[in-house]
């Protein structure tokens, strides 16, 4: 009698611990404090720029647009090539570009103290870069682009996930502040999902000259909250 053995049994099951790390380093649950900032979100509630879920996402939209796909997220290959290639010149070179575009003071702490406790976290975890290549003030997008590199995850998932994870993050802001509903948070979703994917198309056909946000608004929103009298998140 034939006895019947799984087709995947010895496979090569790096893609799916790749995945996996891809999964933990975007998760919400990442001990880092990612949800303690809005990144001007609550503000442009506050100011009555966003009222409901069409005009949520609508400006999610236009973040996507103007923001990830022209800044974070072509910056994030960048730095995930340079970390792979061992280029610590460019690494320096793109963190501290990574700095200049961040527009406020709260926007500029956020990636701060971010980069910070990730880096604390991968120290923890036996994963950090060796001293000498850890760039002065290492942002939390460099530090992300190192992790998805030791985690082995392909440039474009690491987009992907980045871009989930910042999608997941402004839904949990407007439940708590707008209010928002779970539902509407998932219609929301499912509305922006080719959305992410587009975005992430854009950013890696970026040339250098076309990189920088153009995100007036959630610069003003973000310098606003600053100051906002009452707030959730952080500034």
């Amino acid at each position: 009698m034939a006895t019947a053995t799984p087709t995947d049994a010895g496979a090569d099951n790096s893609a799916d611990l790749a995945l996996l790390g891809l999964m933990q380093l975007a998760s919400p649950a990442l001990p880092i404090g990612a949800f303690a900032w809005s990144q001007g979100l609550e503000s442009a509630f506050e100011l009555g720029w966003v009222h409901n879920e069409t005009e949520l996402t609508e400006w999610l939209d236009g973040v996507l647009e103007d923001g990830l796909s022209r800044c974070e997220l072509p910056l994030l290959a960048r730095l995930q090539r340079a970390w792979a290639s061992g280029d610590t010149d460019a690494v320096h070179h793109w963190n501290q570009w990574l700095h200049a575009t961040r527009e406020t003071a709260e926007l500029s702490d956020e990636e701060t103290r971010l980069g910070g406790a990730l880096l604390t976290l991968l120290r923890s975890l036996g994963l950090a870069p060796e001293p000498e290549q850890i760039p002065n003030q290492p942002g939390y997008l460099t530090l992300f682009a190192w992790t998805a590199h030791v985690r082995r995850v392909p440039v474009r998932q690491t987009l992907l996930g980045f871009t989930w994870a910042w999608l997941e993050n402004q839904l949990v802001v407007a439940c708590k502040a707008l209010p928002l509903g779970h539902t509407a948070a998932q219609r929301i979703i499912e509305c922006m999902r080719p959305r992410l994917v587009t975005t992430v198309d854009q950013a890696l056909t970026r040339n250098d000259d076309d990189l920088g946000p153009i995100l007036p608004g959630l610069a003003l929103g973000s310098a606003l909250h600053e100051t906002q009298y009452s707030r959730l998140f952080r500034s």
